[in-house]
């Protein structure tokens, strides 16, 4: 199995560069300059549709009817195929409730898929189509894109199939709340038009790599469009492959953000001026056991300092699981170190 899983991570690795023709500068006034480069434009979007439109997919989710036992559509969004044999990724909310999918390709063939796994956290999950040998894309580094780089997006808007819309990258490092409350950050916001319909597409560079997967617009606003970045899909896509879901380690505590008194700060010589107010406490849970208590407040992690709930969450994602943590933390007036285990978050934490 582990040998398996390997095989297919093999599949996302970067793909090479395309070279764009180039031509000879010289002897070519102003207009025919502007003629070439929208040439040039063209047959960069063109090359990439080619090479990776026949591995964007249309998913469609259906539900088993109460009255008649069947399966009935219910709704869809689009896909995009990482390996020969029919792994794909697509957005949560695009799966919602639904165990059972059709794609369809851009030949026009349908073929039934099953959840691998979700990952409502960054809004990703692992569909598998019943296939082999199928077109499939390759994942880009997300890392090594600018502002002002062409970006294309491919989807099935409104049901549309194999849509392409262009625009550039307009920031990075945006972030997002995921429908389990949890920050998506490194957020690329993008001007490539996305519709219902986008949501689990790819957005692509102009080498034909996958960097990232469309995932929400902006209603009553144009040219807004949100992706999360290819090096988180890749990430949750080894995970859910591996362990069929993405392991996260949690305390068992609720927060909210509060100002350090600055007397208690100075005393205590407290950068910040925020700190992490527990506000609840799980009966079972690690902090519970390590003796943390509603009213304590959490002021660094290892060191390291935590404003938020999210400076906590995001400390957590890249701590190991099952591996001791010390926690700083004013009870009343004192401060106090305590070492607590983390364990694993389960769905809906």
């Amino acid at each position: 199995m582990r040998k398996e899983i390997e095989h297919i991570l093999s599949f996302i690795s970067n793909i090479s560069p395309i070279q764009p023709e180039r031509k000879p500068e010289a002897g070519r006034n102003e207009t025919r300059e502007d003629v070439e480069l929208l040439d040039a434009y063209s047959r960069a979007v063109i090359s990439v549709v080619d090479r990776v439109g026949p591995a964007v997919v249309s998913v469609s989710t259906e539900t088993r009817s109460e009255r008649a036992g069947a399966l009935e559509p219910q709704g869809g969004g689009s896909g995009v195929l990482l390996t020969p044999d029919g792994y794909a990724l697509t957005n949560d909310h695009v799966v919602g409730e639904a165990r059972h999918f059709r794609i369809t390709l851009t030949d026009g063939a349908t073929l039934n898929a099953s959840l691998v796994g979700t990952d409502p956290a960054t809004d990703l999950a692992v569909i598998r189509a019943e296939g082999s040998s199928l077109p499939y894309s390759k994942l880009g580094d997300s890392s090594q894109l600018k502002a002002g780089q062409l970006v294309i997006a491919m989807g099935n808007p409104f049901g549309f199939q194999s849509t392409v819309s262009t625009g550039v990258v307009s920031a990075l490092g945006r972030a997002l709340r995921s429908r389990d409350g949890r920050l998506i950050e490194n957020i690329i916001q993008h001007t490539a038009p996305l519709n219902p319909g986008n949501s689990g597409g790819p957005l692509l560079n102009s080498a034909g790599q996958v960097v990232g997967i469309n995932t929400a617009i902006i209603f009553m606003a144009q040219g807004i469009g949100f992706t999360i970045p290819s090096n988180t899909a890749r990430w949750v896509f080894s995970q859910i492959l591996t362990h069929g879901r993405v392991r996260r380690a949690y305390l068992g505590v609720a927060g909210r953000s509060r100002p350090i008194g600055r007397k208690i700060a100075r005393y205590h010589g407290l950068e910040g001026d925020d700190a992490v107010e527990i506000i609840s406490v799980e009966p079972d849970g690690p902090a519970r056991r390590a003796g943390l208590h509603i009213g304590d407040i959490i002021v660094s992690v290892n060191g390291v300092r935590v404003g938020s709930i999210d400076d906590l969450h995001r400390f957590l994602s890249d701590w190991p699981i099952g591996e001791p943590v010390m926690l700083s933390i004013l009870r009343r007036t004192e401060l106090v170190d305590l070492q607590i285990i983390p364990a694993e978050a389960q769905a809906g934490r």
